[in-house]
């Protein structure tokens, strides 16, 4: 149980450093659209027109990938129950407001990496763009005070082997 405090205490304090070094109107509105970029529907949507633009198999990795990488996403929330920043930290209130309780680990980057690898797959020249808007998804996240940074690396991780997993299996 140690070791856990102590990765608590890291990341409060880191969580701490990354608000203080913020500039609040400009980084929440540029956060609110990243974050916005990274929400479920438009995954949806998206990968519709990759099937029917002609990329069935890349649209059948991302349906499957999201439904593996929701299932255990919705474990680990339910498992860990780690309350989200607003809640664990006294004086202090999110800039929006999260979709749901708990905050480990963090859906929205956990998506965005997911997207960006397997992206990477079939359009390799787009790598640079797709992990850039996938770690600013993850960024947008604390900056918006929603998460914890753990909470998003565990999400990255998380969308990644989801994304490496799927590719296996199908392709």
């Amino acid at each position: 149980m140690n070791i856990l405090q102590n990765i608590h205490a890291f990341d409060v304090q880191t969580f701490y450093w990354c608000m203080a070094r913020k500039h609040r109107a400009t980084l929440t509105k540029l956060g609110k659209a990243v974050s916005f970029s990274a929400d479920g529907p438009l995954y949806v949507m998206a990968g519709l027109l990759l099937w029917w633009a002609g990329y069935e198999t890349l649209a059948l990795v991302l349906a499957c990938g999201f439904t593996l990488e929701r299932c255990l996403y919705f474990v680990l929330k339910k498992g860990f129950k780690r309350n989200r920043p607003a809640d664990a930290l006294d004086d202090f209130s999110s800039f929006i407001i999260p979709s749901d309780q708990f905050s480990f680990p963090s859906g929205h980057t956990s998506g965005a990496f997911f997207v960006a690898y397997c992206l990477s797959e079939w359009f390799p020249s787009l790598n640079m763009m797709l992990y850039f808007w996938a770690m600013n998804v993850g960024l947008s996240r604390i900056f918006l005070g929603v998460h914890f940074p753990t909470d998003t690396v565990v999400g990255a991780i998380l969308g990644t082997s989801c994304a490496i997993f799927m590719i296996g299996v199908l392709v």
